[in-house]
């Protein structure tokens, strides 16, 4: 199954130092474990990082860890179909 994972960021670039390191060692941990879609902006400022993951409660626990690696609230959607 795949989920949606949005962050949820009112503005650009507004990550500090250390949570981009944060955020990059997040999402290479995704890549690693065969999480990793794809990742890229959906309209200024908001984006988002779509995770293969077997099933909604993996994905939730992703979306948990990643939540607290960039340090806001994340949204997960499953895919229609």
């Amino acid at each position: 199954m795949q989920f949606l994972v949005s962050v949820i960021d009112d503005l650009t670039g507004s990550a500090s130092a250390e949570e981009m390191a944060t955020i990059d060692a997040f999402n290479d941990r995704l890549r690693a474990g065969g999480h990793w879609v794809f990742a890229g902006g959906l309209s200024s400022p908001a984006s988002a990082t779509v995770i293969e993951a077997p099933d909604a409660e993996t994905a939730h626990l992703l979306a948990a860890e990643g939540s607290l690696a960039c340090q806001r609230r994340v949204e997960v959607r499953a895919f229609l179909g």
